[in-house]
């Protein structure tokens, strides 16, 4: 695939295995969610991206058709680029997490262990064992996005009092946020709602063996 961007190999990775994993192509609005950017700036790259014979497109919704070239790829390293996400170390209270201060390198990982989230990412060493059961484990390296949309139940990366954790936010009574383990030897830890401070949420996690 010659003549593409980064950001256009990007695209039509996602919408590749958007369209393999829902069964139907992706909305604008979706590409605009899954990227983290407005919906004038997919239909730039849609356009670019149709100029060059890469994918065809109509008004209709879920119109993207890829062109034979792109669909008869195989995911392996070769085809699709992988996606490379800052690895970051403590996140210092009022610095944001994607600052040049606190990367200590970058990991490289398949966007299909992503899904549709693969911008605005960086990763952290999990240390302890506190959500055991939720399947992370001391030294995994978890991978967060940063993001508002934060539900009841979503494991999350919180800083409070300048030390960052793994834990699975749920709101409290009392205008406090209830930071709870995967561990029945961790208790629940309780915080006002301002002094905890959500960096990310985790959509992956690599593990070495």
């Amino acid at each position: 695939m010659k003549g593409l961007t980064m950001k256009q190999r990007e695209f039509l990775a996602f919408i590749k295995k958007f369209a393999e994993t829902e069964g139907m192509a992706p909305t604008v609005y979706e590409l605009a969610d899954g990227f983290g950017i407005k919906t004038s700036t997919v239909f730039a790259h849609l356009q670019a991206l149709q100029k060059k014979g890469y994918l065809t497109r109509s008004s209709k919704a879920r119109s993207i058709i890829l062109s034979k070239e792109v669909s008869n790829i195989q995911a392996d390293n070769n085809s699709i680029p992988m996606v490379e996400i800052p690895l970051v170390g403590r996140v210092s209270a009022g610095m944001p997490v994607d600052s040049p201060e606190l990367r200590e390198g970058t990991i490289s990982c398949d966007p299909a262990f992503l899904g549709r989230k693969i911008t605005n990412l960086f990763a952290l060493t999990v240390s302890g064992e506190s959500m055991r059961e939720a399947g992370i484990l001391d030294g995994d390296v978890v991978i967060a996005q940063q993001t508002h949309n934060i539900r009841c139940g979503d494991v999350v990366v919180a800083l409070v009092d300048n030390q960052t954790t793994v834990k699975s936010f749920y709101p409290a009574p009392e205008s406090k946020v209830e930071l709870r383990p995967a561990n029945p030897d961790f208790k629940s830890q309780f915080y006002p709602v301002e002094s905890v401070s959500i960096q990310g949420k985790i959509v992956s996690l690599q593990r070495k063996y």
